[in-house]
């Protein structure tokens, strides 16, 4: 389901400009054409969009017979897919309610944490440095859009998250924290203990050793 403020973009010019160039690269003779602008206007909307990373150009092609100068394409860039919006968060409360249903809670727990294992396999992760391996495990989260920072409180380290990348379903699934517990625990090489907030605005939260004890590693 869309938010208000994806709503609001898609209604706004360059909302409908980056619905129409997801269905096919396009000029800006084209995208005028679709949008009922001047081509003056689309290169201005196209000029912010490139700026923030939405839109590229993807080559050029000939206008008309007659050989004339080429017209430039532009394309959604990948990063500009995730504006859409996706049914990921009711399909994973789907998935959990049925994990939990037919495997029962723990069994669905020590699954989860076995998921938030596999995440970071193919991660790049300091190999040395017990601080070095905490900062990454926040990276990952943040990677995952989350947004995460290590911290020192009173001698111990604790992975700090002001926004959950799972926010969406751990209001009903509290288990899932226990994922991200598993993949913060395998990057970082030390135990680690959840405290993530599941209050109406969700926040990870994880707990290191002493920073004393982290530090000698």
């Amino acid at each position: 389901m869309a938010t208000n403020w994806e709503e609001k973009f898609f209604d706004s010019t360059r909302g409908r400009m980056v619905t129409l160039l997801r269905r096919s690269g396009r000029t800006v003779e084209e995208l005028a054409r679709g949008l009922a602008l001047t081509d003056n206007g689309i290169r201005a909307h196209l000029a912010v969009l490139e700026r923030d990373a939405i839109v590229r150009q993807r080559g050029s092609v000939r206008r008309g017979s007659g050989g004339g100068k080429p017209a430039y394409v532009y394309e959604l860039t990948p990063e500009a897919e995730d504006l859409f919006p996706k049914a990921y968060a009711p399909a994973l409360g789907r998935l959990l309610d049925v994990l939990a249903e037919r495997l029962g809670l723990e069994e669905s727990e020590a699954l989860l944490r076995s998921v938030g294992r596999r995440l970071v396999e193919d991660k790049t992760v300091p190999t040395h440095g017990t601080r070095e391996r905490l900062e990454a495990a926040a990276g990952v989260l943040n990677e995952l859009g989350g947004l995460a920072e290590l911290e020192e409180r009173d001698g111990a380290f604790v992975i700090q998250g002001y926004s959950c990348p799972l926010a969406a379903v751990t209001p009903d699934h509290p288990e899932v924290c226990g994922l991200a517990e598993a993949l913060v625990a395998e990057v970082a090489g030390v135990p680690v203990h959840e405290r993530c907030d599941r209050s109406e605005r969700p926040r990870c939260c994880f707990e290191v050793a002493p920073a004393d004890d982290v530090a000698r590693r």
